[in-house]
């Protein structure tokens, strides 16, 4: 049987999206982010900490979590950069309503491109700002696994407190596998009633496999009795959703991430 789901409209799609927040989703962030800081309470103040942001597989609103998070995150004054690493099916752009390119990919082509050229402003928070993905590339993992992407990284470092990668499915593809060396942490979003048990102990075990420091695992669309925060619920889902020799046949549903 394949996953059901339904497509959410541009306008319901804002919503959920950082200054849009319903007080109980802005708080659920916040708990996000102070859990974090938890987390890692030793990196506070020794420079830029960054997390990666995936999911086992497609549908569970990884890259929404991720949009949400950095926001949460420049809300505190620090200085953020959201980065959409998925060079497949890149969706940060869209929900910002921006042009895909320049983006990561044109910066780690060729050396002489710099990455300052994609920064965007967020127009929300000054301290806040993005990366698209850029031109879609034949390589992605061979580009998100070279030295450039490393030395990308250290380079943008310098200039933020805090950056968070919107990274593909861990269970279709090996992208956010080849980064993972290169993050403080990995966050992992999960759909409740949409991801197999199976599935996300698949994706645990490769990230583990690679060393991969898992910070936790964000639920999402949670049902919930409504007793803890009303009518609130969390409705993340993706558009298009599909990787070239990687696809699952299960699925063939175009949602909305």
């Amino acid at each position: 049987m394949p996953k059901q789901t339904k497509v959410i409209t541009p306008a319901q799609q804002r919503k959920m999206l950082h200054k849009n927040l319903s007080f109980q989703a802005a708080e659920a962030y916040k708990l996000l982010r102070a859990n974090l800081q938890f987390t890692l309470p030793g990196n506070e103040g020794d420079g830029c900490l960054i997390f990666g942001v995936t999911s086992s597989t497609r549908g569970e609103g990884k890259s929404t979590t991720a949009i949400n998070l950095s926001y949460t995150l420049a809300e505190t004054g620090k200085r953020v950069l959201l980065v959409d690493c998925d060079m497949r099916l890149p969706s940060i752009a869209k929900k910002m309503e921006v042009a895909n390119s320049p983006g990561l990919s044109n910066a780690l082509v060729a050396p002489g491109n710099d990455i300052k050229i994609a920064i965007r402003p967020s127009n929300v928070l000054d301290n806040w700002k993005f990366v698209a993905s850029g031109d879609i590339p034949p390589n992605p993992s061979e580009l998100l696994g070279s030295h450039r992407m490393r030395s990308v990284l250290k380079a943008l470092a310098k200039e933020f407190d805090y950056i968070v990668l919107d990274l593909p499915p861990v269970n279709l593809v090996s992208d956010a596998l080849v980064v993972s060396p290169l993050v403080d942490g990995m966050i992992v979003a999960v759909r409740e009633g949409y991801a197999e048990r199976k599935e996300l102990r698949d994706c645990i075990r490769q990230l583990g496999l690679s060393n991969a420091k898992v910070l936790g695992i964000v639920m999402t669309d949670v049902k919930g009795d409504g007793k803890r925060y009303g009518k609130y619920r969390k409705k993340y889902y993706y558009s298009k959703y599909y990787y070239s020799d990687h696809h699952d046949k299960r699925d063939s549903t175009h949602i909305e991430d």
